[in-house]
Protein backbone atom coordinates (compact mmCIF):
# COMPACT_ATOMS: atom_id res chain seq x y z
CA UNK A 1 0.00 0.00 0.00
CA UNK A 2 1.36 3.81 -0.93
CA UNK A 3 2.18 6.05 1.41
CA UNK A 4 -0.73 8.56 0.19
CA UNK A 5 -3.00 5.54 0.73
CA UNK A 6 -2.17 4.57 3.94
CA UNK A 7 -2.77 8.19 5.30
CA UNK A 8 -5.90 8.64 3.50
CA UNK A 9 -6.85 5.01 5.06
CA UNK A 10 -5.74 6.86 8.58
CA UNK A 11 -8.01 9.78 8.14
CA UNK A 12 -10.94 7.20 7.23
CA UNK A 13 -10.21 5.68 10.49
CA UNK A 14 -10.09 8.79 12.65
CA UNK A 15 -12.79 10.80 10.58
CA UNK A 16 -15.98 8.73 12.31
CA UNK A 17 -14.67 8.60 16.16
CA UNK A 18 -16.70 10.44 18.83
CA UNK A 19 -14.34 11.99 21.33
CA UNK A 20 -13.31 9.81 24.78
CA UNK A 21 -13.85 13.05 26.98
CA UNK A 22 -15.59 16.38 25.98
CA UNK A 23 -17.01 19.44 27.87
CA UNK A 24 -20.02 21.37 27.10
CA UNK A 25 -20.89 25.23 28.06
CA UNK A 26 -18.71 24.85 31.40
CA UNK A 27 -19.25 27.62 33.57
CA UNK A 28 -17.40 28.52 36.81
CA UNK A 29 -17.83 31.66 38.83
CA UNK A 30 -16.17 33.21 41.47
CA UNK A 31 -17.93 36.34 43.12
CA UNK A 32 -18.00 38.64 40.37
CA UNK A 33 -14.97 36.86 38.54
CA UNK A 34 -15.81 34.02 35.83
CA UNK A 35 -12.75 31.73 35.56
CA UNK A 36 -14.74 29.47 33.16
CA UNK A 37 -17.27 31.27 30.52
CA UNK A 38 -19.31 28.75 28.38
CA UNK A 39 -16.39 26.51 27.90
CA UNK A 40 -15.92 23.89 25.44
CA UNK A 41 -13.82 20.70 25.54
CA UNK A 42 -13.04 17.86 23.27
CA UNK A 43 -10.74 14.90 23.39
CA UNK A 44 -10.07 12.34 20.75
CA UNK A 45 -8.57 8.20 21.33
CA UNK A 46 -4.77 8.72 21.25
CA UNK A 47 -4.17 12.36 20.04
CA UNK A 48 -1.82 14.69 22.23
CA UNK A 49 -4.48 17.65 22.59
CA UNK A 50 -2.25 20.72 23.73
CA UNK A 51 -4.27 23.57 25.29
CA UNK A 52 -2.46 27.22 25.12
CA UNK A 53 -3.48 30.23 26.46
CA UNK A 54 -2.43 33.52 28.32
CA UNK A 55 -2.00 33.58 31.92
CA UNK A 56 -5.29 34.38 33.55
CA UNK A 57 -7.40 32.69 30.05
CA UNK A 58 -8.91 29.85 32.33
CA UNK A 59 -6.80 26.93 31.22
CA UNK A 60 -6.00 25.91 34.88
CA UNK A 61 -9.43 25.96 36.21
CA UNK A 62 -10.97 23.97 32.91
CA UNK A 63 -8.50 21.26 33.06
CA UNK A 64 -9.64 21.65 37.55
CA UNK A 65 -13.51 21.08 36.31
CA UNK A 66 -12.45 18.20 33.74
CA UNK A 67 -10.49 16.46 36.62
CA UNK A 68 -12.77 17.33 39.78
CA UNK A 69 -10.42 19.67 41.49
CA UNK A 70 -13.24 22.02 40.86
CA UNK A 71 -17.27 21.27 40.49
CA UNK A 72 -18.66 23.47 37.22
CA UNK A 73 -21.58 25.55 38.27
CA UNK A 74 -23.03 25.22 34.53
CA UNK A 75 -21.76 22.76 32.00
CA UNK A 76 -21.70 19.17 31.05
CA UNK A 77 -18.57 16.77 30.83
CA UNK A 78 -19.24 13.05 29.38
CA UNK A 79 -16.63 10.19 29.53
CA UNK A 80 -16.61 7.53 27.12
CA UNK A 81 -19.96 8.85 25.72
CA UNK A 82 -21.59 9.08 29.42
CA UNK A 83 -22.08 12.13 31.49
CA UNK A 84 -19.62 12.63 35.01
CA UNK A 85 -19.93 14.60 37.93
CA UNK A 86 -16.66 14.52 39.36
CA UNK A 87 -16.74 15.86 42.98
CA UNK A 88 -12.57 15.33 43.82
CA UNK A 89 -9.76 14.40 42.04
CA UNK A 90 -10.22 10.57 43.52
CA UNK A 91 -13.35 10.26 41.69
CA UNK A 92 -11.53 11.50 38.30
CA UNK A 93 -8.58 8.91 39.07
CA UNK A 94 -11.04 5.97 40.27
CA UNK A 95 -12.32 6.49 36.22
CA UNK A 96 -9.02 6.32 34.74
CA UNK A 97 -7.96 10.19 34.19
CA UNK A 98 -4.86 11.02 35.59
CA UNK A 99 -3.02 14.36 36.18
CA UNK A 100 0.58 15.34 36.28
CA UNK A 101 0.34 18.38 38.21
CA UNK A 102 3.69 21.33 37.34
CA UNK A 103 4.14 20.50 41.52
CA UNK A 104 4.72 17.12 40.74
CA UNK A 105 3.43 15.85 43.75
CA UNK A 106 5.90 12.82 44.27
CA UNK A 107 7.45 12.52 47.99
CA UNK A 108 10.99 13.13 48.12
CA UNK A 109 12.16 10.90 50.56
CA UNK A 110 10.32 7.94 49.30
CA UNK A 111 12.43 5.91 46.34
CA UNK A 112 11.22 5.51 43.34
CA UNK A 113 9.00 2.59 43.22
CA UNK A 114 7.00 4.15 46.37
CA UNK A 115 6.20 6.92 44.37
CA UNK A 116 4.84 5.14 41.21
CA UNK A 117 2.65 3.49 44.04
CA UNK A 118 1.89 6.26 45.91
CA UNK A 119 -2.01 5.73 47.25
CA UNK A 120 -1.67 2.34 45.18
CA UNK A 121 0.50 -0.23 47.40
CA UNK A 122 0.51 -3.42 46.73
CA UNK A 123 0.15 -5.51 50.06
CA UNK A 124 2.07 -8.65 50.64
CA UNK A 125 -0.70 -12.03 50.52
CA UNK A 126 -1.50 -14.12 53.31
CA UNK A 127 -1.31 -13.82 57.09
CA UNK A 128 0.85 -10.54 55.52
CA UNK A 129 -1.28 -8.80 53.86
CA UNK A 130 -3.58 -9.09 56.75
CA UNK A 131 -0.68 -7.78 58.92
CA UNK A 132 -0.85 -4.71 56.13
CA UNK A 133 3.02 -5.31 54.94
CA UNK A 134 3.57 -3.89 51.41
CA UNK A 135 4.95 -5.68 48.87
CA UNK A 136 7.82 -4.08 47.86
CA UNK A 137 9.61 -6.60 46.06
CA UNK A 138 6.26 -6.78 43.58
CA UNK A 139 6.38 -2.81 43.43
CA UNK A 140 10.06 -2.45 42.50
CA UNK A 141 9.82 -5.07 39.98
CA UNK A 142 6.34 -3.29 38.14
CA UNK A 143 7.59 0.02 38.36
CA UNK A 144 10.99 -0.96 36.43
CA UNK A 145 9.03 -2.72 33.86
CA UNK A 146 6.71 0.71 33.32
CA UNK A 147 9.89 2.76 33.20
CA UNK A 148 11.54 -0.14 30.58
CA UNK A 149 8.22 0.28 28.55
CA UNK A 150 8.44 3.41 28.50
CA UNK A 151 12.29 4.45 27.73
CA UNK A 152 13.28 5.87 30.65
CA UNK A 153 17.07 4.56 30.18
CA UNK A 154 18.15 7.80 32.80
CA UNK A 155 16.93 5.76 36.28
CA UNK A 156 19.11 2.62 37.06
CA UNK A 157 18.30 2.30 40.97
CA UNK A 158 14.31 2.15 41.06
CA UNK A 159 15.27 2.05 45.27
CA UNK A 160 16.80 5.43 45.17
CA UNK A 161 14.89 8.04 46.70
CA UNK A 162 13.63 10.69 44.86
CA UNK A 163 14.71 13.68 46.63
CA UNK A 164 18.33 12.25 44.40
CA UNK A 165 17.14 12.70 41.08
CA UNK A 166 17.12 15.64 38.94
CA UNK A 167 14.13 17.66 37.90
CA UNK A 168 13.85 15.90 34.53
CA UNK A 169 13.88 12.39 36.52
CA UNK A 170 11.34 13.37 38.81
CA UNK A 171 8.94 14.85 35.75
CA UNK A 172 9.85 11.11 34.49
CA UNK A 173 8.61 9.38 37.99
CA UNK A 174 5.45 11.39 37.93
CA UNK A 175 4.22 10.94 34.27
CA UNK A 176 5.82 7.31 34.82
CA UNK A 177 3.04 7.48 37.58
CA UNK A 178 0.28 8.49 35.59
CA UNK A 179 0.73 6.21 32.25
CA UNK A 180 0.83 3.14 34.41
CA UNK A 181 -2.80 4.16 36.48
CA UNK A 182 -4.31 6.02 33.67
CA UNK A 183 -6.64 4.08 31.71
CA UNK A 184 -8.60 6.88 29.59
CA UNK A 185 -6.90 10.00 29.98
CA UNK A 186 -3.53 11.80 31.09
CA UNK A 187 -3.49 15.34 31.80
CA UNK A 188 -0.09 16.78 32.32
CA UNK A 189 0.30 20.40 33.63
CA UNK A 190 2.99 22.54 32.15
CA UNK A 191 5.51 19.30 32.26
CA UNK A 192 8.30 20.83 30.75
CA UNK A 193 9.06 24.21 33.09
CA UNK A 194 12.08 24.32 34.93
CA UNK A 195 13.68 21.80 33.12
CA UNK A 196 16.95 21.98 30.23
CA UNK A 197 17.01 21.43 26.82
CA UNK A 198 17.98 17.52 27.11
CA UNK A 199 15.62 16.83 30.09
CA UNK A 200 12.51 18.57 27.66
CA UNK A 201 13.33 16.04 25.02
CA UNK A 202 13.12 13.32 26.92
CA UNK A 203 10.14 14.20 28.40
CA UNK A 204 8.53 15.01 25.17
CA UNK A 205 9.49 11.43 24.19
CA UNK A 206 7.49 9.94 26.77
CA UNK A 207 4.33 11.99 25.91
CA UNK A 208 4.82 10.22 22.30
CA UNK A 209 5.20 6.96 23.93
CA UNK A 210 2.17 7.12 26.12
CA UNK A 211 -0.22 8.75 23.48
CA UNK A 212 1.55 5.73 21.24
CA UNK A 213 -0.23 3.55 23.22
CA UNK A 214 -3.75 4.68 22.35
CA UNK A 215 -4.10 6.67 25.75
CA UNK A 216 -5.03 10.66 24.95
CA UNK A 217 -2.61 13.07 26.39
CA UNK A 218 -4.33 16.34 27.45
CA UNK A 219 -0.79 18.76 27.25
CA UNK A 220 -1.12 22.44 28.94
CA UNK A 221 2.00 24.20 27.94
CA UNK A 222 3.66 27.86 27.20
CA UNK A 223 6.38 26.15 25.48
CA UNK A 224 5.58 26.47 21.92
CA UNK A 225 8.42 24.45 20.47
CA UNK A 226 6.92 21.43 22.59
CA UNK A 227 3.83 22.13 21.55
CA UNK A 228 4.88 21.84 17.90
CA UNK A 229 6.54 19.22 18.24
CA UNK A 230 4.06 16.56 20.11
CA UNK A 231 0.55 17.83 19.00
CA UNK A 232 -2.02 16.48 17.09
CA UNK A 233 -4.15 19.44 17.91
CA UNK A 234 -4.08 22.68 19.32
CA UNK A 235 -7.13 23.98 21.32
CA UNK A 236 -6.62 28.05 21.97
CA UNK A 237 -8.12 29.39 25.28
CA UNK A 238 -8.99 32.79 25.24
CA UNK A 239 -11.48 34.85 28.22
CA UNK A 240 -12.43 31.60 29.61
CA UNK A 241 -13.35 29.68 27.11
CA UNK A 242 -12.23 27.69 24.01
CA UNK A 243 -11.94 29.69 20.63
CA UNK A 244 -11.35 27.05 18.36
CA UNK A 245 -8.55 24.69 17.64
CA UNK A 246 -5.98 24.05 15.19
CA UNK A 247 -3.59 22.05 13.29
CA UNK A 248 -0.04 22.00 14.21
CA UNK A 249 0.93 21.15 10.40
CA UNK A 250 -1.15 24.10 9.00
CA UNK A 251 -0.37 27.32 11.65
CA UNK A 252 2.66 28.98 12.22
CA UNK A 253 4.04 29.12 16.27
CA UNK A 254 3.54 33.53 15.28
CA UNK A 255 -0.06 32.58 14.37
CA UNK A 256 -1.01 30.55 17.56
CA UNK A 257 0.66 33.76 19.09
CA UNK A 258 -1.84 35.99 17.22
CA UNK A 259 -4.24 33.58 17.87
CA UNK A 260 -4.11 33.26 22.24
CA UNK A 261 -3.70 37.59 22.38
CA UNK A 262 -7.07 37.53 20.05
CA UNK A 263 -4.38 39.65 17.75
CA UNK A 264 -6.18 37.51 15.00
CA UNK A 265 -8.82 35.13 14.56
CA UNK A 266 -8.66 31.53 13.96
CA UNK A 267 -9.52 31.34 9.92
CA UNK A 268 -12.29 28.91 9.15
CA UNK A 269 -9.69 27.25 6.63
CA UNK A 270 -7.62 26.09 9.99
CA UNK A 271 -10.28 25.60 12.82
CA UNK A 272 -10.81 21.75 13.20
CA UNK A 273 -12.63 22.01 16.03
CA UNK A 274 -15.39 19.40 15.14
CA UNK A 275 -12.83 16.99 13.03
CA UNK A 276 -11.10 14.13 14.69
CA UNK A 277 -7.48 14.47 14.75
CA UNK A 278 -5.33 12.34 12.21
CA UNK A 279 -2.70 11.20 14.76
CA UNK A 280 -0.64 9.49 11.92
CA UNK A 281 1.41 12.98 12.54
CA UNK A 282 3.23 14.48 15.39
CA UNK A 283 3.66 18.28 15.47
CA UNK A 284 3.46 20.67 12.66
CA UNK A 285 5.31 23.32 10.87
CA UNK A 286 7.24 25.66 13.29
Amino acid sequence: MSTATQDDTARRSTAGQEPIMTGRGLVKRYGHVTAINGADFDLYPGEVLAIVGDNGAGKSSLIKALTGALTPDEGTITLDGKEVKFHSPLEARRQGIETVYQTLAVAPALDIASNLFLGRERRRGGILGSLRLLDKKAMRAAARDELNSLGIATIQDISQPVETLSGGQRQAVAVARAAMFGSKVVIMDEPTAALGVRETGQVLELIKRISGRGLPVVLISHDMPAVFEVSDRIHVHRLGRRTGVVDPARVSMSDVVSFITGAQEIPADVDVTNRAPDVTHQGGAP
